[in-house]
């Protein structure tokens, strides 16, 4: 590891216009992430949370959440260890006394030095924080008065952020690199795992064991001001529902009579820095929005949820005792339990970096190259071991 790069640079040269992507182990900087429900802090509650390798320190305070870095500027001890909050918008080093505001991270006092020069001089470092639809999104990077973050807008798939969606979900740490969360959920041809899923005892759908995009069913987003991901529209797959050895067919994908379509879904999109959109998914009328945040280079908090278009209270409480009856039992946990531990598995090939160079993909994968190289063009900047001091 060097301050510069996590990655050997021979793999990042070896695999060509999409090097960037490889080089990102740690995570695409200057990007908003997910990184709590919004209902998990409470007024005056302090949350360590790890993004990008950085540990930071979320507080809620007079209803608005703030975020620093979790390490004193005296001595680089987590403040976390013992968090000493003698106000509400302070926190104190437990080692030493060095005192900072939450709402800025500027060293306000040193109790035991209180004439240090020091003191309004020096700042923590801190994160802007945005809640939306039931979620507080970080954003890792370099800002200041000059050069504020992007709007969140441009950050979140097309649709998250609209006014009549009341969004539901949960959050677990998954032991692989982001980047394989992205892929497998963006994966067309990874939905053979999925072929037993009791998901399909609660909704009518066809579920092939595979299907390959045909020309035109992958859409590049690349507006300057929005967005920017890849769309894969499954109308235009070509699908595969009988998996054939030696002529005898050895599985086959569930068919429901006068069901239309070709997935459970009707199609999927991936969008920066590391956001599935999953259309009429897990039932319809539904979309699954699903985060990869980078934690480190090996691990990724994986934050899922569901969108559901309301209208009424009534809508809203018909929803949530769908959600926790049906849609996080089958969905959330067991259809995408199969995910979770297809990452883990898959972890071990890529974690020297030559997995990259190694692997061996076929007609289908197309979608992943082409989001590899749209991450690659369009991330903002790459985490690297240098910004972690």
């Amino acid at each position: 590891m060097t301050d510069e790069n996590l990655v050997n640079p021979d793999v990042a040269k070896a695999v060509g216009d999409w090097g960037g992507y490889v080089e990102a182990k740690m995570g695409f900087r200057n990007h908003w992430y997910p990184v709590r429900f919004s209902k998990e802090i409470d007024e005056g509650q302090i949350e360590i949370v790890k993004v990008l390798g950085e540990q930071l320190l979320l507080k809620r305070i007079d209803g608005k959440v703030y975020a620093i870095r979790d390490r004193c500027l005296h001595r680089g001890v987590p403040l976390s260890r013992k968090p000493d909050c003698y106000t509400k918008d302070t926190i104190t080093c437990w080692y030493h006394g060095y005192t900072y505001r939450f709402q800025t991270g500027e060293l306000v006092n040193i109790l035991a030095v209180p004439d240090s020069r020091l003191i309004g001089r020096r700042k923590i470092v801190s994160y802007p924080v945005e809640e939306a639809k039931g979620l507080v999104f970080v954003f890792v990077g370099d800002t200041d008065e000059d050069n504020p973050p992007p709007p969140l807008a441009q950050d979140v798939p097309p649709g998250f952020l609209d006014e009549d969606i009341m969004v539901l979900g949960k959050h677990r740490v998954v032991n692989s690199n982001w980047r394989l969360g992205a892929e497998n959920g963006f994966d067309s041809l990874h939905i053979f795992i999925h072929k037993d899923t009791t998901l399909r005892h609660y909704r009518h759908f066809n579920f092939p064991i595979g299907h390959t995009p045909l020309p035109g069913a992958v859409e590049l987003v690349e507006e300057a001001d929005g967005p920017k991901g890849v769309i894969d529209d499954f109308a235009q797959h070509h699908p595969v529902w009988e998996g054939v050895i030696d002529g005898r067919v050895v599985v086959r994908g569930p068919r429901t009579p006068n069901v239309s379509g070709t997935s459970a879904s009707v199609g999927t999109s991936i969008w920066l820095p590391g956001v599935l959109k999953v259309a009429e998914f897990p039932g319809p009328g539904l979309t699954q929005f699903e985060w990869y945040v980078p934690m480190d280079d090996k691990t990724h908090l994986y934050v899922q949820t569901i969108g559901c278009p309301v209208a009424s209270e009534e809508d809203k409480l018909t929803f949530a005792g769908e959600f926790e009856s049906v849609w996080k039992p089958h969905g959330l946990d067991g259809f995408n339990g199969d995910d979770i531990w297809a990452r883990e598995v898959t972890e071990p090939f890529y974690a020297d970096d030559f997995g990259w160079v190694d692997e061996m993909l076929c007609e289908p994968d197309v979608t992943i190259l082409e989001w590899r190289r749209l991450a690659a063009r369009h991330g903002r900047g790459i985490q690297t071991p240098a910004h972690l001091r």
